[in-house]
């Protein structure tokens, strides 16, 4: 399979000054930009899924589950990169790593933003405390997510793969018309599975 080699990629957030200067792919196969450690967790994707949707609903949250619909059926998604623009992103915390922890935690929509790189998009949470910073690459089977996790009042993303616990990956899926959710296996932090939605802002 051919390689496709990228110039690096500087892709700057417009809010905070963010920047990633290193989440930037030398290929379109994101195998070949993924830690080993990511490759596993995306080998693992939907045990994550399943799992963490069994602690939620054992936890009393199979309503919260049920309104969801497609968005938190493991199997709904289709491969898809979104369009370049502006997205409400609501963020689903499913499962827990600790027993004192809740399995289910919902937040409000926040700010995110989806640009047009060329050979990849960039994909840029700008507000909240916890703030996914990357690019989305992949191919008609799957759409991957690669980046890092920018924390608090921080302005700079850290290069993707010298901190294990920033690192982040996940399948980038539609699930419906005009909306897309990311899907992030084994976060570092407090639960078993991350799901983005996406929806555009306008």
């Amino acid at each position: 399979m051919r390689a496709f080699i990228l110039p690096i990629l500087a892709l700057t957030a417009c809010a905070g000054g963010e920047r990633v200067e290193s989440v930037s792919p030398r290929a379109l196969d994101w195998r070949q930009v993924a830690t080993p450690a990511d490759r596993e967790r995306m080998r693992q994707w939907r045990t994550a899924f399943v799992s963490a949707l069994d602690e939620a609903r054992i936890g009393g949250h199979a309503a919260a589950i049920a309104r969801e619909d497609r968005l938190l059926e493991p199997d709904a998604g289709t491969a898809s990169r979104p369009p370049a623009g502006e997205y409400r992103c609501r963020v689903i915390k499913l499962g827990s790593r600790r027993e004192t922890q809740l399995t289910y935690i919902a937040y409000p929509a926040f700010a995110c933003r989806v640009d047009d790189e060329g050979e990849v998009a960039s994909f840029k949470k700008l507000t909240g405390s916890q703030r996914p910073v990357g690019v989305i690459l992949g191919d008609a089977k799957r759409v991957v997510f690669l980046g890092t996790l920018v924390l608090g009042d921080e302005s700079r993303a850290l290069d993707y793969g010298r901190d294990p616990d920033r690192d982040m990956i996940g399948a980038v899926e539609a699930v419906g018309e005009r909306r897309w959710r990311l899907v992030l296996p084994y976060p570092r932090y407090e639960s078993v599975m991350d799901v983005i939605e996406l929806v555009p802002a306008a």
